[in-house]
């Protein structure tokens, strides 16, 4: 960004007032990943500008650099979701989401596959049904978001030993440990093993313990679409009372998350006081 004036392709990830008409915006664009930007005059009612700087609205933006803030003065619109803003539970997600980008994103350098990421997770959202599980899709858009960040958790081998890990739908009480200090897996049959060892492994702090059913529908989240809880699970668990556990694994990735970037998302707390039926 070495002119005056530069052009990008972006999203509207976040904004508030600013002085007397004026709104500060954060948008995610291809070629400049973060940027921080004062939009002239978008609260008033006739600015051509005000509808075009909401969130989630995508614009071909010319930009013009200042000292301290740039600013917006074109805006294009290429496309928005608006459908999120008609369901509080896709928006309350879509939000999280943003404020996750916001924490993973870099200022002023190219992450044009981070962008790509975000909008597909949105057009998902938007277009889920009322039947799917929206903790279901969110889980899968932040395991993607942490993956393409280089901080996505090891869900197959443990982080101690490296041993492939596969559920146990056998035995009940069959368990699988998760570490945020590892990154990951830990098998938890290691403490056993090690009782008669004079040296044994110390083994990281275990944040969760994971069931079977709430580990496999982890390990197919690298999948390009929401994998069908009919196709991964065995069929002898799913009768009429079973459950598919999104809401865990959902809470598994986002404490994960939270850990990793050293900060709490405050747009969970919205989500967390819906309704079970928003989800």
């Amino acid at each position: 960004m070495t002119s005056r004036t530069y052009q990008t392709t972006g999203i509207i990830l976040k904004g508030m007032a600013f002085q007397e008409a004026d709104r500060l915006v954060t948008l995610l664009s291809r070629e400049y990943g973060l940027i921080r930007a004062i939009v002239p005059g978008a609260r008033k009612q006739k600015s051509k500008l005000r509808g075009r700087c909401e969130l989630f609205v995508i614009n071909e933006f010319l930009i013009a650099k200042g000292r301290s803030l740039d600013k917006i003065t074109q805006a294009e619109t290429l496309e928005s979701y608006p459908g999120l803003s008609k369901d509080l539970g896709k928006l309350a997600a879509a939000q999280y989401l943003a404020e996750l980008v916001l924490n993973l994103a870099l200022d002023e350098q190219p992450q044009p596959e981070l962008y790509e990421l975000l909008n597909e997770h949105l057009r998902r959202l938007e277009k889920m049904s009322i039947a799917e599980s929206l903790y279901g899709y969110l889980a899968q858009a932040v395991f993607h978001l942490l993956a393409i960040a280089g901080i996505g958790p090891q869900v197959h081998c443990c982080c101690v030993t490296q041993e492939e890990l596969t559920p146990n739908f056998n035995d009940p009480s069959w368990r699988v440990g998760f570490s945020f200090d590892a990154g990951g897996l830990i098998n938890l049959r290691i403490r056993d093993q090690e009782k008669n060892n004079p040296n044994p492994i110390v083994l990281p702090i275990i944040n969760h313990r994971l069931k079977a059913t709430e580990l496999t529908l982890l390990q197919h989240l690298n999948q390009s679409v929401l994998p069908h809880p009919g196709k991964i699970l065995p069929s002898t668990i799913l009768d009429s009372d079973f459950t598919v556990p999104w809401l865990e694994v959902e809470h598994i990735l986002r404490n994960y998350a939270q850990y990793q970037l050293g900060r709490s998302f405050r747009s969970v707390t919205l989500i967390d006081s819906l309704p079970e039926a928003e989800f």
